[in-house]
């Protein structure tokens, strides 16, 4: 299958296999007015498979929540059918307002004007502390 090139916009590549549709709505991607394609299961020689969301615009990404989401993938900023910046991410040391804290005795659970803070304790596991009463919570993306 062959997928055009786009002149400016963002790719997103090496996408955990499966994982491209959950990208997809977790970043509204279905509101844009700029064409944007999906590719699950596209054939890779370094993971076997892997999905690919190519956006045809360049739009602000929150890199934290896509670290968080799949810490493998590879944002590609293209600008005039070139290649401009390549960006790897791994799982953020920091995420604000990305996952809440579960323990019913945080003063996040009673104060909503908190922000939700938490700090990579584990990167091996994916594991995240609470700034303010040390829960802890793992990320999806290495269960």
């Amino acid at each position: 299958m062959i997928i055009g090139q786009i002149k400016d916009g963002i790719v997103l590549d090496h996408i955990t296999p499966g994982n491209g549709m959950n990208i997809y709505n977790v970043l509204n991607l279905g509101k844009l007015d700029c064409a944007v394609a999906l590719i699950k299961n596209a054939e890779s020689p370094k993971m076997g498979k892997k999905d690919i969301i190519k956006i045809d615009e360049v739009i602000d990404l929150d890199l934290d929540v896509l670290g968080y989401i799949d810490p493998g993938i590879t944002v590609n900023i293209i600008k005039d059918g070139l290649l401009v910046e390549k960006k790897k991410l791994s799982l953020p040391e920091h995420l604000v307002n990305v996952i809440t804290c579960k323990n019913p005795r945080c003063i996040t659970t009673v104060e909503a004007a908190l922000d939700q803070h938490f700090i990579l304790k584990d990167r091996e596991k994916g594991v995240y502390r609470c700034m303010f009463c040390d829960a802890e919570r793992k990320s999806k993306a290495l269960r």
